[in-house]
C-alpha cells in the first residue's frame, strides 16, 4: 500500500468521519487503500465500506473483509450505485482527490513529465481519449479553454497556437518527451512549474475530473443521512474552490438558497477551518504539501 499511495492526513480525516462504527461509510477514492484501511479499523463487525475506483490497478490493493464492497467505477456514479446497492443512508463519504501517487510514479501511465512514456493520462484505462488525442484533435479555442481554466497558464493562447501548428510537422506529441520538446519552445517562467500546470490541465480534461468532482459531491449529499460526514481532501485550487463552494451552498453552482426571512437553506454545512497537513507529515510525505481538507456535515434533508 506504502508504494501505491501513502494516505494524507490519514488520522485526522477518519476521526472527523467516523462517528457511528455500526454505521455504513464511502472512501471514493480507494487506491492503495490506506484511509479505507483505517476507517475499518474504526468499524465495528456490523459496519460497512463500500470503496470506489475507477483504475483497474487499485484492485492489486483489495482488501479480504466481508464488510467491504468493492465498485471498480468513477465516483461520479455514487448516487446510482447507492440505489442498486439498495441500502439505508450512509454515515460518511470520504474523498482523497486527485492523482494517486502511483499514477503519477509509474512511467506508462502518461502522468509525469518526468518520464518518457506514451501521453495516455487515463486514470480508467478502459476509457478511449488520451492527452495524445486531445493534443491532436481539440480546435484552438479549446485548447486554449482547458490551459487557461484547469492550469492557469499565463500564455494559454500561444500554447494553444504552436500545439495546433505543430501537428504536421516533426513534433511527437504522442509521447510526454515528445511534447516536453515542443513546451521547452514556449514555456515562460520556471520550467518545473509550468510543466506541472500544462500536463495537470490536460490530466483534468481527460479524465473530466471537474465535472466528475461535482457530481460525486452532489450525490454524496444524497446518500447521507442526516448528521452524515463529508471529508474531502483536495490538491489545487480548482479542487478545492469547487468543495468549498459545495460545503457552503450545498450544489455545484455556488448558489446559497435562503427562505422568506433570510435564512440560508443550505442542507450542508462546513465544520471548523481548512486542516492542513502537520509539520511532520510534510517531512514524512511529500505529496502532502498541496493538501487540503475540509469537513462537512448533513443537517437537513434535501427537498
Amino acid at each position: 500500500m506504502s508504494k501505491y499511495h501513502v494516505p494524507v492526513l490519514l488520522k485526522e480525516s477518519i476521526e472527523h468521519l467516523v462517528t457511528d462504527v455500526d454505521g455504513i461509510y464511502i472512501d471514493v477514492t480507494f487506491g492503495g487503500g490506506g484511509h479505507s484501511r483505517e476507517i475499518l479499523n474504526r468499524l465495528s463487525a456490523k459496519g460497512t465500506l463500500i470503496a470506489f475506483d475507477q483504475d483497474e490497478e487499485s484492485k492489486e490493493n483489495l482488501i479480504n473483509d466481508p464488510r467491504v464492497i468493492f465498485l471498480k467505477s468513477n465516483f461520479r456514479h455514487i448516487y446510482r450505485f447507492w440505489k442498486w446497492l439498495d441500502i439505508p443512508k450512509v454515515s460518511g463519504v470520504l474523498g482523497d482527490l486527485g492523482v494517486s501517487s502511483h499514477q503519477f510514479d509509474v512511467p506508462y501511465r502518461g502522468f509525469s513529465y518526468r518520464f518518457d512514456a506514451a501521453l495516455d493520462m487515463r486514470m480508467n484505462e478502459s476509457s478511449e481519449r488520451t492527452a495524445s488525442q486531445i493534443l491532436l484533435t481539440y480546435s484552438e479555442k479549446d485548447l486554449v479553454r482547458i490551459f487557461s481554466k484547469y492550469g492557469e497558464v499565463r500564455n494559454s493562447k500561444q500554447l494553444a497556437r504552436t500545439i495546433v501548428a505543430s501537428r504536421d510537422t516533426a513534433h511527437n506529441m504522442s509521447t510526454t518527451n515528445g511534447f516536453n520538446v515542443l513546451l521547452d519552445s514556449v514555456r515562460i517562467g520556471d520550467k518545473p512549474r509550468y510543466f506541472a500546470q500544462v500536463y495537470q490541465a490536460l490530466r483534468i480534461e481527460v479524465n473530466e475530473e471537474m465535472e466528475a468532482l461535482n457530481e460525486m459531491l452532489t450525490g454524496s449529499l444524497r446518500v447521507m443521512k442526516d448528521g452524515g460526514k463529508m471529508v474531502m481532501i483536495s490538491y489545487h485550487s480548482l479542487e478545492d474552490r469547487a468543495v468549498k463552494r459545495f460545503v457552503k451552498s450545498g450544489n455545484a453552482e455556488g448558489i446559497r438558497e435562503q427562505d422568506d426571512y433570510g435564512r440560508f437553506l443550505s442542507p450542508i454545512k462546513q465544520l471548523g477551518k481548512l486542516i492542513l497537513p502537520t509539520e511532520n507529515e510534510l517531512k514524512e510525505n511529500v505529496r502532502s504539501t498541496s493538501a487540503k481538507m475540509r469537513v462537512a456535515e448533513k443537517i437537513r434533508p434535501i427537498i
